[in-house]
């Protein structure tokens, strides 16, 4: 494993640290809360770079995010983000980038050979790629949250399933329990699926430990397939416990690909794994203005990240498509961003 990044004590003292509501969620928030008290709250530079997606980043509005809030929030700095897929390159230069607060990749592990080495085995292929869209930061490409960390977990053998592979999943996923205080874990990008058509969940091992880490407060999406099946989704995206992830055409708000009425929410792009991490990415970022602004988001749903898709959805522009006869919303994170800052218990004087 690799370990957690250290900081100076000498340089922590100068950092001011900003107080936790006692209504958060006191593991993943409060761990949150301390991680930002130990960040410099003023020395965010100019956004370092460009969207690896230009289209989809500015019809999600995260372009528009950076600018606006560049300096106020530090684009997942402090958070990490778990990829659990069929395992990792980690010696791609891309994963090989250190911050000044630690590396890039701040843990590993392979729940199907119980080590922490997540390399591909064939035929695993997706896993060292499907986290560019939300963390790169390298070479001037920069992902949604370019500033997080992540922790690679290889869960399946291959991203598209042969079969239910909700053993070696559940194995990752209570990894990611069993680890989440100590590397500030806060978002799970899932990316397998079967690429079936579920109008349903599907009832299997990983289903208590998904409900755990919502109860924990840890976001887990997974992407709903990319079939253009109009009469079901992917597993594990049709579980109640895990946010299903669909997509709308870049540059234009049609759906496409695999939905149905048991889909949470569209994200622009060519295949719904792109949507996945898109979204894991700005889940991080919510977060973030959540904690910083105190904002109480007990009224929005029964776990954080409830609250979170509650918002995102209420935020997002409405989406109807003829296929299925539903009306999705789509992130605008922008507006997800501005519906937290504006009702700030700081700016109310709120403590």
């Amino acid at each position: 494993m690799r370990g957690a990044p250290s900081i100076c004590p000498s340089l922590s003292r100068k950092f001011e640290r900003p107080p936790v509501s006692p209504n958060r969620n006191p593991t993943v928030a409060l761990l949150i809360g301390v991680a930002f008290a130990l960040l410099p709250k003023s020395t965010v530079a100019e956004i370092p770079g460009q969207a690896v997606s230009p289209v989809e980043f500015k019809q999600m509005r995260i372009t528009d995010t950076w600018a606006r809030y560049d300096g106020r929030l530090t684009w997942g700095r402090g958070q990490v983000l778990a990829i659990l897929d069929d395992g990792c390159d980690l010696k791609v230069p891309q994963w090989q980038v250190s911050f000044p607060w630690g590396k890039k990749v701040i843990a590993s592990y392979d729940a199907i050979d119980g080590d922490d080495d997540p390399a591909h085995v064939p035929p695993g292929y997706h896993g060292t790629s499907v986290g560019f869209p939300s963390s790169l930061n390298y070479l001037g490409k920069l992902g949604v949250a370019f500033n997080n960390q992540v922790a690679h977990v290889r869960a399946v053998t291959v991203v598209h399933l042969p079969t239910l592979e909700s053993a070696t999943i559940a194995a990752g996923l209570r990894w990611v329990i069993d680890n989440h205080r100590k590397y500030r874990i806060t978002a799970v990008n899932l990316a397998a699926l079967d690429d079936q058509r579920h109008k349903e969940p599907v009832p299997t091992g990983i289903d208590e430990p998904l409900r755990e880490m919502k109860k924990l407060g840890i976001w887990v999406s997974a992407p709903c397939g990319n079939h253009h099946y109009t009469d079901g989704i992917s597993w594990p995206a049709c579980q109640p416990d895990c946010f299903a992830i669909g997509a709308t055409k870049p540059e234009r708000d049609e759906v496409h690909l695999d939905r149905y009425r048991n889909t949470d929410i569209l994200v622009p792009a060519k295949a719904t794994s792109s949507s996945n991490a898109f979204i894991t990415g700005a889940s991080m970022i919510l977060r973030e203005a959540i904690d910083t602004n105190q904002f109480d988001w007990h009224a929005e749903g029964p776990t954080l990240p409830d609250a979170m898709m509650a918002i995102f959805k209420k935020t997002g522009p409405e989406v109807f498509d003829r296929a299925t006869g539903v009306t999705f919303r789509r992130l605008d994170l922008l507006a997800a961003v501005d519906y937290v800052f504006a009702r700030s218990k700081r700016k109310a004087g709120g403590r």
